[in-house]
């Protein structure tokens, strides 16, 4: 695990292994880079150099009371990739790193970046708005603050068992060691960063971001997604998106890069390798 301190003064933490084309992984709220094991495993076999980081009040990095919104995510997330000086990189993230992915592109350009996939991911906009008529109802994300703010541990809990992997469907095989690892991850981090967290992943706009991007984006989505509903995301960021490749995956959960992983994994080195 390496560190940089970025140029507002927060340390961010981050993993770092092998040798080849950089891929970047941005983990999801409430998280830390541990959530892509599954991935960067698979992908250091095949011969890439994987990184992944905790982002700021996430994790092991530092825990500022401010800053905790998408700008400074992609900020950090630019530092991280100047310092270690990668170039022809490929980023992928999920949920709320999608977001952050999308973000950085958008702000800090693509000179380093050779290609992207944003999974489950956040973009356009998840709230409710006169220009937004399908997202979710702000009340929604407020009651995510409300309960965190309450007892995060229990509201942590009840996420991870229920609809973040998609355990409260009926017949769904439940997996009391993935609850308990997404339970850990969340409860590392800062509960003043998740707290605004939910504000930075719920309302703020992609639009014009996506409309920038360039490189080629491959946006993957399951249409059961109960965290980030499948239909006001993928299709709409895909049709923004000037080069993207939009895979649906039937009944897949918000989670599906840990639940379904081997066909995740699969279908990120098809695109990575074309």
């Amino acid at each position: 695990m390496g560190t940089i301190t970025t140029s507002d003064g927060v340390e961010i933490h981050y993993k770092d292994w092998g040798s080849g084309q950089p891929i970047v992984f941005s983990h999801g709220w409430p998280l830390s880079a541990d959530d892509w094991d599954g991935q960067m495993f698979f992908f250091l076999q095949h011969g890439f150099r994987v990184i992944a980081h905790d982002r700021r009040g996430h994790g092991r990095s530092g825990q500022p009371g401010e800053g905790h919104d998408m700008d400074h995510y992609a900020d950090d997330l630019a530092e991280l990739t100047a310092q270690l000086n990668l170039t022809g990189a490929i980023h992928v993230g999920h949920s709320t790193g999608g977001g952050e992915v999308v973000r950085y592109l958008a702000r800090h350009g693509e000179s380093r970046v050779a290609k992207a996939a944003i999974i489950s991911a956040v973009p356009p906009l998840m709230v409710q708005t006169e220009n937004n008529p399908g997202g979710l109802p702000k009340e929604v994300f407020d009651g995510f603050q409300a309960q965190l703010a309450a007892n995060r541990a229990r509201f942590y809990r009840e996420l991870a068992e229920g609809p973040f992997y998609g355990f409260n469907r009926p017949g769904a095989e439940s997996s009391e060691a993935i609850i308990q690892n997404w339970w850990r991850q969340g409860m590392m981090g800062d509960a003043k960063a998740h707290y605004d967290g939910i504000v930075a992943f719920s309302q703020t706009d992609f639009t014009e971001d996506l409309k920038k991007i360039t490189v080629q984006v491959l946006v993957m989505h399951g249409d059961d997604d109960q965290i980030v509903p499948y239909a006001d995301s993928a299709p709409r960021s895909a049709k923004l998106l000037k080069n993207a490749t939009l895979q649906t995956y039937p009944g897949f959960p918000h989670g599906m890069p840990t639940t379904q992983a081997e066909t995740i994994n699969a279908d990120l080195l098809a695109f990575l390798s074309a």
